[in-house]
């Protein structure tokens, strides 16, 4: 990149951080939208992704810079961010792979994914992520295979998100990131999550703020959460320092 153009963007992301205004109106934008179900607009590559636009882009720009061998993601529905993820790999080339666990991968999910030109570079496993038997599944198959990124966007629990973060976290090779998903519920008013488990002081972002009390090989990247604005992650993309 450009040192200048670079230097620019860096001011703009900083100025973005102070601006307490803006801040805030991103907060409501992204709780009214989630109102709509606003996530579940898009698709990738034919199939449901359920994100939001700017962590698609965060996300493909973390994959070409970190270039993983593998990414992991807990949590994967109708397959389109698995389908992001593969897609990249793909134009990145080489021995590269996306593994995919869910408790559930439902029938016509799985047949729609293995019908995908992308099905190469997805490997599927299903049971629950914090499963020991589950886990140790993963841990074989990145073994010796870094850079490691994980991804987790299953059951949105603090109990069940910090049993991922301490099996998964240690997979994660240093450079790389650990992506926590949906720890906006915690700006989230309870009424939001009537028929789900998961409500304020019960999330993603409170399992992570737990985690990064007690484990020092990770760091928050607040520039992401400043330069994206909107995110289903704010406080949750976490870099991988030791």
């Amino acid at each position: 990149m450009n040192p200048a153009f670079d230097a620019e963007v860096k001011a703009n992301i900083a100025a973005q951080k102070d601006d307490a205004d803006l801040q805030a109106l991103s907060r409501i934008w992204s709780r009214e939208v989630g109102r709509h179900k606003y996530t579940y607009n898009f698709t990738w590559m034919g199939r449901p992704i359920i994100q939001l636009p700017q962590d698609i882009v965060a996300m493909q720009e973390l994959i070409f810079r970190i270039q993983p061998k593998v990414i992991v993601e807990t949590g994967i529905a109708h397959g389109g961010s698995l389908v992001l993820y593969a897609s990249m790999l793909e134009l990145l080339g080489g021995d590269r792979e996306i593994i995919g666990v869910d408790v559930d991968i439902r029938a016509h999910n799985r047949a729609e994914l293995d019908a995908h030109p992308m099905r190469k570079r997805i490997h599927l496993i299903q049971g629950s992520s914090t499963a020991p038997e589950i886990v140790k599944q993963v841990e074989d198959r990145v073994a010796g295979r870094g850079p490691v990124m994980v991804c987790l966007d299953s059951n949105h629990t603090h109990e069940h998100v910090r049993g991922e973060l301490n099996a998964y976290a240690p997979m994660v090779t240093t450079g790389s990131y650990l992506v926590v998903f949906d720890t906006l519920i915690e700006e989230f008013p309870d009424e939001c999550f009537t028929n789900r488990p998961w409500k304020k002081g019960n999330s993603p972002r409170s399992a992570v703020r737990a985690f990064i009390a007690e484990n020092d090989r990770f760091e928050v990247d607040a520039d992401i959460d400043a330069k994206l604005l909107i995110t289903a992650c704010p406080g949750g993309w976490l870099r991988c320092v030791k």
